[in-house]
């Protein structure tokens, strides 16, 4: 067997295939699979932690890549790039696909199969995410108390601090709007970022004029279907969180001190981008 291993065109491989990696990238070089595969440390000997480690860390990664379409779809926003844009949100809406089938795979850990390892978390808890909170300060969701889990780490205290203060992405989409020449009220294109918007009869307004003649409005239409399959998915993906978590602790308090349950059905009654679901019992 060793010799085979040793032979230098074994017959098993296909033709042409690398097999000499000392001085050229590997696949797993390239992945740095040796630091991504080191990162699951269960700190328990329960069976379900690496599951639910690795959920984690999946989710993160997709909230990873999702910060980077969301953040280039703004820019291309402001500079009136819209194609670009409908590709990016529509990755983001894939992605959301993807995590909420997370919650699937982690449901299948029971009540007692958890409770074997949830007191050794400590504290620890999803609300801490530090991406998760940028994405729903990027989406609109502001609100300057939830930096506070984060007031430890200066380097994420700034990143988050900037995003809060800058226009969201519905932001950027309403100040598109007024540079296409809708009328929006001086208020809302003036206002403090660090607060979430408010739902606004003039961008309503807007909203229905680009709804009343989609040909004229084609690419800020689609944008807003766009925008609307976003909420839809992030909705989804919040309401399977939701059903995960009572599935699998019911009504306890999280890890994290929140009311669990309670807070995650309080957090599905948020809109990002009200005028655009307004709008449709308005047409």
């Amino acid at each position: 067997m060793i010799d085979d291993l040793n032979n230098d065109s074994p017959k098993d491989l296909p033709e042409g295939v690398h097999t000499e990696f000392d001085k050229s990238m590997s696949y797993g070089d390239y992945l740095d699979l040796t630091t991504l595969l080191s990162a699951q440390n269960p700190i328990t000997q329960e069976h379900d932690e690496p599951l639910f480690i690795m959920i984690h860390h999946i989710s993160e990664l997709w909230m990873k890549l999702t910060i980077h379409e969301l953040e280039a779809a703004a820019k291309c926003l402001r500079d009136d790039n819209l194609r670009p844009t409908f590709k990016m949100l529509s990755r983001v809406s894939a992605i959301q696909s993807q995590l909420i089938e997370t919650w699937g795979v982690l449901s299948t850990m029971t009540p007692a199969d958890y409770l074997k390892f949830r007191d050794s978390l400590g504290q620890s808890s999803g609300f801490q995410s530090h991406q998760y909170r940028h994405i729903e300060f990027f989406l609109g969701n502001k609100k300057p108390s939830f930096l506070a889990p984060h007031k430890h780490n200066k380097e994420i205290m700034d990143i988050l601090t900037d995003v809060l203060n800058r226009p969201s992405l519905y932001d950027e989409t309403i100040l598109l709007l007024a540079r296409r020449g809708f009328p929006i009220d001086q208020e809302v294109l003036e206002r403090d970022w660090s607060k979430s918007h408010l739902e606004n009869e003039s961008v309503q307004s807007a909203w229905l004029a680009i709804y009343q003649d989609t040909e004229k409005n084609w690419d800020l239409y689609e944008l807003a279907e766009k925008l609307v399959d976003l909420e839809d998915s992030f909705q989804r993906w919040r309401f399977r969180h939701l059903i995960t978590v009572m599935r699998i602790i019911g009504h306890k308090r999280g890890t994290g001190g929140t009311s669990g349950v309670d807070y995650l059905t309080k957090a599905l009654e948020y809109r990002f981008f009200p005028e655009l679901w307004n709008v449709r019992t308005v047409l």
